[in-house]
């Protein structure tokens, strides 16, 4: 029995977009993943996010996909939303990896927009209504228009939300007035996915977060959601405050780099990163450390 979801809150509110950990020699750390997986909802999350492009899901292959959405299906059993990203620029790719998501168990998907091929809004409709049509599951938008070179327009997600399995957007497009607007018309479930916007976007209507600074502070990020809900502004304001060296230090380069370097930190499984990413110099790391002590995270 999957975890209960609701209309307003389809995954959840707290999620974490999880690295994938690799051995030292480059591997699928399957066992890593399962123990980094039981401590993130242990530490509060209600869903994680696996195979999205935090867990460099551009340099996985399907294979290592579909063992790593088992793996953590069978460490958090249904304590939490296991959202398995299937998101490429090729749209039979995508409904692919959709159809065996499902089979190893995922509770829904995250669709990233089509990245480098630069299709147009109704290529991006089609695109996310074949990848919904494909299976029973629930879907989450990803809007990313930094990475992937195109937004999903207002209109566009306002066609996409007539779907009954398109739920929810991950909202990393930066853009407050559009996001607003994107909400009050669709009615979708909206997730922060971008981790300095959190306070900004829950004060429009958001309902939580696909964060990755949760590898680090879901504790903290529960305490603001939760005083948000309360209406108690100041304590939320007073947290998102005390949260800006980790929100800034966890993106001063690539964020798989530092959340990995991070987690290193804190003795928890993460490994190497598959190029083109690269490990931190001492510097970076350095300046991580002092990030992340400034914003109270215990090293």
């Amino acid at each position: 029995m999957a975890p209960i979801p609701t209309p307003q809150t389809p995954f959840g509110r707290v999620l974490t977009a999880m690295v994938t950990p690799f051995t030292p020699d480059g591997a699928l750390d399957v066992d890593g993943a399962q123990r980094l997986a039981a401590h993130l909802v242990d530490a509060g999350n209600d869903g994680l996010i696996i195979n999205g492009t935090t867990g460099e899901s551009p340099t996985t292959s399907d294979a290592e996909k579909d063992r790593l959405v088992r793996a953590v299906r069978e460490a958090v059993g249904d304590r939490a939303f296991v959202v398995a990203g299937v998101g490429t620029n090729d749209t039979r790719h995508s409904v692919e990896l959709a159809r065996a998501a499902e089979r190893a168990g995922a509770h829904g998907l995250l669709a990233v927009t089509p990245y480098y091929n630069k299709p147009p809004q109704e290529g991006l409709f089609r695109h996310f209504s074949a990848i919904a049509d494909a299976t029973e599951l629930p879907v989450m938008l990803y809007d990313i228009p930094g990475r992937s070179g195109v937004p999903i327009d207002t209109e566009t997600i306002v066609r996409l939300s007539a779907h009954p399995r398109i739920v929810a957007n991950k909202d990393a497009k930066g853009d407050l007035g559009r996001a607003g607007w994107a909400i009050a018309r669709s009615g979708l479930a909206w997730y922060s996915g971008d981790d300095m916007l959190n306070l900004p976007l829950l004060s429009i209507g958001a309902v939580g977060f696909v964060s990755v600074v949760g590898h680090v502070v879901t504790p903290e990020l529960r305490a603001l959601l939760d005083a948000h809900l309360n209406g108690d502004v100041q304590k939320a304001t007073e947290i998102h405050q005390r949260l800006l060296p980790v929100f800034t230090g966890m993106f001063r380069t690539q964020g798989v780099i530092t959340t990995k370097a991070a987690l290193t930190l804190q003795g928890l499984p993460a490994g190497p990163l598959r190029l083109p990413l690269v490990e931190l110099t001492p510097e970076e790391t350095a300046q991580l450390k002092a990030d992340l002590t400034a914003g109270g995270v215990q090293l």
